[in-house]
């Protein structure tokens, strides 16, 4: 019988997610002027809309035949040749359901060793390595072996689901969390396999397979169900008429309310007039005791029948003892399951709990409050107050429900015998000691002191054990001073009898007394703690905030989030970033260690599906640490990663949203800073690009005098040929040859300067004489050096530590520029002299002419790359000394220029000598 087949729906967050994606990639891509191809628009979308459709075959126990229903319906969508796959499905040996699965395409299962045996599970990495069209996974509720990578098997077909794969699964009424102590009351049999609701809720089509409770006890006698063994157990306890009657009904009324609850969307998508003009809101209140599980569970179900926002709160009261790590372990599992079931949560503080409790109530505007029923003794109403009274006397128009807890779920306090034995025996020892320490005191000063100093120093010693122990040690130790005050100091002395009837009196005042001090030291010292605890993760986030508002690179930000990590929860403390490649950064705290095969499993999983895994969560938690994803605004930013010694207590319900405001500032700050990163390197690539189309538009502009004088004497050649004469041909030969060399040293320079500044060239050193590179210099210049004479001073030197081939460049540079700046015939000179008196010993080289000079405006722009920043030379670019700044920048050098007092100017350049090279190493031997 189909009730529900509901089309699945895109997910408005994903939407949300991709298109403020989208929208920083368009400003990006019209920024850098990069186009956004439309195939990979289309695999966008695709990949962060699309969802796959679940299908729930719904029951209401075992044998119905869901599995039958499903495989039936699979083979249907085959034979339409569609890409059907088994993930896995239990048969249990039943013939029909096997025979069903024959053409049916399976996936082996994976097997796991737990404790000396193999366990067969469901293979989720195969499941996705292969994404078939539509996967069978039966059995919603099962609970993985330990060392699977979620807990339960819902979590598993989540997963499948966020990556496109239509699921058909099973599932029992029996499994939904909110019906789970309905159930156990029913059947008398505890479920301990639950699915939260809200995976019901998301199912996009629930399809019920029913049969009636003498139809299923049928089969159950022929053995359709269980093997003959079990049967008869089965149909003495769980399959019971009644139960299984009661069952269909629950299964008949889930199944309503999602037939209602579509009606209802479809009404309001439709515009139908009609709808309620307001919603119920329910309050939770629970505290740290299992009775919490019971009224979670009750108020899911009022919510989804009266379809109500509900929100769970605890509060804190100062005058309360703090929380054991026991306890702080059962409220957070508490918080854990309503947020599973859908609910809000809160936790707040105030001196006055139900006053903090209906003021949160008008503030949300609750119409009804879920209240377990009080289960200590009466007495305390009358001495404490009862919260349930002044809740119900304060709520006004709020109704109030309560409820009764469930007494089989077990103690409120988990912690071991050894563990309450270890924290009491230091308060009882405390307490007895202060009161016997009071006795003898005042009976040592009996002489001196009177009744009235001798009740004042009892009341100090119930302060001082009120500060420092427990509240029953608290407690005993008031009765005790009574009773020692009455002993040994109110006649007749060592008797507890009392002389005065007065005295009566005084004992009942003391005691009050020393109570309402108890109390009032209790609130006190538990509202200092929690103002601590509350100030300290404030300061720390302040803290945080305002260094990451200082810091712009993404090291400091990192470094900054861990140090306050690590000061905080006092463990290793990573942060991953996941870039192209599959290549992972690791930035760590204490030392860049690489992760396990594993254990970057479990980081790259949280990264691509942004939830947190690993210790004191759902999804691998068998895993060494625990994996938060850091998110900024617009993007995934990376995985924090924090691992705690084993001996430390788990995290409690505080610290996981304290980590994740931790990890949304570290989010925000990374975000920032990467933005930072990205908009300098577009600004670094919009100067290059501007810079390359100045020097390619300059150099196409200096080419064609030469190609225009080559083209030209060629030409004549070739026409004039037989009219011209042996000179005017040489004239003409040697021209070409003279500005086909001019040409080849103005592309050597653009090209020089370019593959230098890129990178691409490496320099190749050598220890070599400075007379050997001159030498190789003057070469270079060939017959160009014949019009200027060149005179060398060069004494004995030490060797030069560069490459021959780039710094005789540089000398030659410097020779052309003098060359074609002065007049012919004027004398050149190259000296050099050995500075080896300086920390670092180099060699300064001087190149001077007898020129006009260069004016002192041109002296700051002569060695800029672009022409725009200095004047053009009259010869073309310019190249030369751009480029011979570059290469003795590359080797350690500098260059700079001098204007001679008379005339000329001389270029000035150094280079490390061999001793700089021995200088270094004696500092690395003796530093």
């Amino acid at each position: 019988m189909i009730f529900h087949d509901a089309v699945g729906r895109i997910e408005g967050e994903a939407a949300g997610r991709f298109f403020a994606k989208l929208l920083v990639a368009g400003c990006l891509s019209m920024e850098r002027n990069i186009s956004i191809k439309p195939d990979s628009l289309d695999a966008e979308l695709s990949g962060s809309l699309r969802r796959g459709s679940l299908k729930i075959f719904f029951g209401s126990a075992p044998g119905v035949g869901k599995t039958y229903s499903m495989l039936q319906e699979a083979r249907a969508l085959l034979k339409t040749g569609a890409d059907v796959v088994c993930g896995i499905v239990e048969t249990h040996g039943r013939s029909e359901t096997d025979a069903l699965l024959e053409g049916i395409e399976t996936i082996s299962r994976k097997h796991i060793d737990y404790r000396g045996r193999t366990i067969e599970e469901f293979d989720l990495d195969a499941a996705l390595s292969r994404k078939p069209e539509i996967l069978l996974v039966d059995e919603l509720a099962h609970t993985n072996a330990p060392g699977s990578r979620h807990k339960k098997r819902w979590q598993d077909v989540n997963e499948l689901l966020s990556t496109g794969i239509d699921v058909f699964t099973t599932l029992n009424v029996q499994h939904i969390e909110s019906l789970n102590d309905v159930v156990a009351q029913i059947t008398g049999i505890p479920v301990r396999e639950t699915v939260p609701d809200m995976v019901l809720q998301r199912a996009d089509s629930l399809k019920l397979v029913d049969l009636s409770a003498d139809e299923l006890i049928q089969r159950m006698k022929e053995g359709k169900v269980y093997l003959p063994a079990q049967t008869r157990q089965a149909l003495r306890f769980f399959f019971r008429k009644g139960n299984l009657t009661a069952l269909r009904e629950l299964t008949l009324r889930q199944v309503a309310e999602q037939v209602d609850s579509e009606m209802k969307r479809y009404r309001l998508d439709k515009g139908v007039k009609g709808i309620w003009p307001a919603r119920e809101r329910i309050l939770v209140l629970v505290g740290p005791n299992p009775m919490g599980i019971r009224l979670i569970r009750s108020a899911r179900r009022m919510a989804g029948a009266l379809h109500a926002e509900w929100i769970v709160l605890h509060v804190e009261s100062p005058g309360e003892h703090p929380l054991s790590q026991a306890k702080e372990r059962i409220l957070s599992d508490h918080m854990k399951l309503a947020e599973t079931l859908g609910a809000q949560t809160a936790v707040l503080s105030g001196v006055s709990v139900p006053d903090t409790i209906l003021d949160f109530a008008r503030e949300r505007n609750i119409s009804k409050i879920i209240v377990g029923k009080p289960t200590h003794p009466p007495w305390r109403d009358k001495i404490f107050g009862s919260l349930l009274e002044d809740v119900v006397r304060g709520s006004g128009d709020i109704d109030v429900y309560v409820i009764t807890g469930d007494p089989t779920t077990g103690s409120s306090d988990r912690s071991t015998p050894g563990e309450r034995k270890r924290g009491r025996i230091r308060d009882w020892i405390y307490s007895l000691g202060m009161v016997a320490a009071i006795t003898g005191s005042s009976l040592s000063l009996r002489p001196v002191l009177s009744i009235v100093d001798i009740v004042m120093l009892f009341l100090l010693g119930i302060v001082l054990v009120a500060r420092y122990s427990r509240e029953a040690p608290s407690l005993v130790a008031i009765g005790l001073s009574v009773a020692s005050m009455d002993y040994f100091f109110i006649p007749p002395i060592n008797s507890f009898a009392v002389s005065d009837i007065r005295y009566l009196g005084t004992f009942a005042v003391m005691f009050i007394v020393g109570f309402v001090i108890n109390r009032l030291t209790f609130r006190l010292r538990h509202q200092e703690e929690e103002t601590r605890r509350r100030e300290e993760r404030t300061r720390v986030l302040y803290t945080l905030s305002r260094e990451l508002s200082r810091l712009r690179s993404r090291k400091e930000v990192c470094q900054a989030a861990l140090r306050h990590i690590d000061d905080h929860f006092e463990g290793e403390t990573k942060i991953l970033f996941f870039g192209t490649e599959a290549k992972t950064e690791i930035v760590s705290s204490s030392g860049s260690e690489p992760l396990t095969e594993s254990e970057a499993a479990v980081a790259q999983w949280v990264f691509s599906h942004q939830e947190k895994a690993g210790t004191g969560t759902d999804t691998l938690p068998d895993a060494e640490a625990l994996y938060v994803p850091l998110n900024g605004p617009t993007r995934r930013i990376g995985v924090l990663r924090l691992r705690r010694d084993k001996v430390l207590p788990p995290l409690d319900g505080r610290s996981f949203p304290f980590l994740e405001n931790i990890g949304n500032l570290t989010g925000i700050g990374l975000e920032r800073s990467l933005l930072e990163e990205e908009h300098v390197s577009a600004l670094v690539e919009n100067e290059k690009e501007r810079i390359r189309n100045t020097l390619l538009s300059s150099v196409s502009h200096d080419l064609r005098t030469p190609l225009g004088v080559i083209t030209g004497a060629a030409s004549t050649l070739v026409s004039q040929s037989s009219s011209l004469s042996p000179d005017h041909r040489t004239e003409l030969e040697w021209t070409i040859v003279k500005e086909s060399r001019r040409l080849t040293r103005l592309i050597e320079n653009v090209l020089g300067l370019t593959r230098l500044e890129a990178g691409v060239i490496v320099l190749n050193k050598n220890l070599i004489s400075l007379e050997e590179i001159i030498g190789s210099a003057l070469s270079r210049i060939g017959t160009q050096g014949s019009t200027h004479p060149v005179s060398v001073d060069l004494p004995p030197l030490p060797l030069v530590e560069a490459d021959e081939l780039l710094v005789s460049q540089v000398v030659s540079n410097l020779l052309e520029n003098a060359i074609q700046h002065t007049p012919t015939g004027t004398r050149l000179s190259i000296r050099a002299w050995s500075e080896e008196g300086r920390k670092n010993p180099q060699i300064h080289v001087v190149v001077e002419d007898r020129g006009p000079g260069v004016p002192e405006e041109k002296e700051r722009t002569i060695f800029a790359k672009l022409p725009e920043e200095r004047e053009r030379p009259s010869s073309g670019l310019g190249l030369g000394l751009p480029l011979a700044k570059t290469i003795l920048s590359l080797h350690g050098g500098s260059i700079w220029l001098e204007n001679n007092p008379g005339s000329g100017v001389a270029f000035h350049f150094t280079l490390p000598s061999e001793n700089s090279r021995q200088t270094d190493l004696r500092q690395e031997v003796d530093p």
